[in-house]
């Protein structure tokens, strides 16, 4: 008897669930036992399901991705984590893959690549195209050597909270930062609050400052 597969798919666009789901399950093998529209409510999802693999994108609001992959790290879930994005930036890939991904598939080679992502992680592999390999180890082998600082953003900040803090050293209000996103200004002061406490941050000016260091905004302030 084949081992059945479970599968829980996580994507704030219910078409594209939908989809996944019905070519998914063109494998008897696979059964996708949940849906979820944001990382927080995938790991609901995980804690009552505990599915073999989650299938996840980047980009989702209240949590996103990445940092819905290192929830599921930090909560010991056995889970295997395949990333499904339209972004092809090295960062993304090494971020993710860094976080505990064992598996990265670009949205538009979904019906050529996802059936041999799973079948590989199954395998206690890990996958990447030879496209994004290649572009990986280029950037590794071109990335000048440095020791990592204690408050380098890449580190510390998933791509959300970064997206978060360049707006609002820009001077956005929350608001306005949360028409821009598509969040709500309630989601927004979470990230707010959550960058100010991985930063040990106590005041604005620091968001400021930090973001200036680290090239999220110019030192001209009236660039948006």
């Amino acid at each position: 008897m084949i081992r059945e597969t479970t599968i829980v798919l996580a994507d704030d666009h219910v078409l594209l669930r939908s989809g996944l789901k019905l070519l998914l399950e063109r494998e008897p093998s696979f059964k996708v036992v949940g849906e979820a529209s944001d990382g927080e409510e995938a790991l609901l999802i995980l804690q009552e399901k505990r599915p073999d693999i989650i299938i996840l994108d980047i980009s989702m609001p209240n949590m996103d991705g990445l940092e819905c992959i290192k929830e599921i790290k930090s909560r010991g879930f056995k889970t295997k984590i395949i990333v499904l994005t339209m972004h092809d930036d090295e960062n993304y890939i090494k971020e993710v893959m860094r976080a505990g991904a064992v598996a990265y598939v670009q949205k538009g080679s979904v019906d050529t690549e996802l059936f041999l992502a799973i079948s590989e992680v199954n395998k206690g592999m890990i996958y990447l195209s030879p496209k994004d390999s290649m572009s990986l180890l280029n950037m590794l082998i071109t990335e000048p050597m440095k020791e990592v600082q204690e408050d380098d953003p890449y580190t510390l900040l998933s791509s959300r909270e970064r997206e978060v803090l360049k707006l609002l050293a820009w001077g956005y209000s929350l608001k306005e930062i949360g028409d821009k996103l598509y969040l709500s200004i309630k989601t927004i002061d979470t990230y707010k609050t959550r960058i100010m406490e991985k930063l040990n941050f106590t005041k604005k000016s620091q968001i400021v400052s930090y973001a200036l260091k680290y090239g999220f905004i110019s030192e001209d302030k009236n660039t948006k």
